[in-house]
């Protein structure tokens, strides 16, 4: 990182709340840059990049330095809610709306009212949802189910994806005048392996939040393992990176972190790299890995993991795989 970089880097830092967002790679810096110029104004804005690049961060950040800093700033997972829910959830509805409506429900543009929506994964959204939500941020207004009055809402919209917009809209995925709604503003999010060298900082990072959580002593991780992180692709961005510092810290004896830590605790999938390791050593090492997390989270099944960067059906197959026994 140069110096300059160095210097934008604190500037931006003096003069915005960016406490959570670790990084001062030149990548970093200029998403930094041009979503802080557009924070302070109402304009939409579609954040992209590859999962787990930090985009809800990036919308946070965007509120936290806004006008509407004051105001709720609601998250909503879209790639999480059924087709059957979507007007309930993000309209709200009225008792005996529908059949199992027994109470009153407020949706979540009416929680944001005044604030910011952050819309993730907007692009798991089906085509018969996307005619809803268009005429919202259109005319900032809804109904209510089972209410026929319309609502106005005052909120300011900003979007997340992981997928390939404009290529859904020429595939007819995605409607197109939605696009051009929620895209006024484009940040696109590099991937980790595009800055590198935020990788130490986002391990310290990491290292001192974990130790803590796990009433843990502060590890120290050589020179010689943080520039062994530099050079892994990290498929799974700043979350993959995470996972793995947690899974090595919780399973290593010693304080001190180096290289074969780290190689010893990456899951089956980029352990694959390496020629010397059979199979056999492969499943010896992710058995091991399984055992030593699910003690650490005293067998709680979601806690490990979480740990381990797994669903819990995947972590179920492996206990069934491995015969790991358990007491819930």
């Amino acid at each position: 990182m140069s110096s300059n970089d160095s210097q934008n880097d604190k500037e931006i830092r003096k003069q915005y709340a960016l406490n959570n967002i670790i990084g001062n790679s030149k990548e970093l810096i200029e998403v930094l840059s041009s979503a802080m110029r557009i924070a302070k104004t109402n304009a939409t804005v579609l954040i992209t990049g590859e999962s787990g690049t930090g985009k809800e961060l990036i919308a946070e950040a965007i509120h936290k330095n806004s006008n509407r800093a004051n105001k709720p700033f609601i998250k909503v997972n879209l790639g999480g809610i059924s087709s059957s829910l979507f007007e309930s959830e993000m309209f709200g509805h009225k008792r005996g709306a529908f059949t199992d409506a027994n109470t009153d429900r407020v949706g979540r543009f009416q929680m944001a009212d005044g604030g910011t929506i952050f819309l993730d994964e907007i692009g798991e959204l089906d085509l018969q949802c996307q005619v809803k939500l268009l005429r919202v941020l259109q005319e900032q207004t809804f109904e209510v189910l089972g209410c026929s009055e319309q609502q106005s809402v005052n909120v300011r919209v900003i979007c997340a994806t992981n997928r390939n917009l404009s290529l859904m809209v020429r595939n007819g995925e995605f409607r197109e005048d939605l696009y051009y709604r929620i895209n006024l503003i484009n940040h696109n999010l590099p991937p980790l392996r595009e800055r590198s060298t935020d990788i130490p900082l986002l391990v310290k990072y990491f290292a001192q939040i974990i130790c803590t959580k796990h009433n843990l002593p502060m590890v120290n991780i050589t020179k010689q393992a943080f520039m062994y992180l530099k050079k892994q692709s990290f498929r799974g961005n700043i979350r993959e990176l995470k996972n793995l510092v947690e899974r090595t810290i919780l399973m290593s004896i010693n304080q001190q972190i180096d290289v074969h830590d780290f190689q010893n605790n990456q899951l089956t999938e980029n352990i694959g790299n390496y020629n010397d390791l059979s199979l056999t050593s492969i499943d010896q090492m992710e058995h091991h890995m399984i055992i030593k997390t699910l003690e650490s989270y005293n067998n709680n099944i979601a806690g490990a993991a979480r740990s381990l960067g797994l669903s819990r059906g995947a972590l179920y197959r492996r206990l069934d795989k491995y015969n790991i026994k358990y007491d819930l």
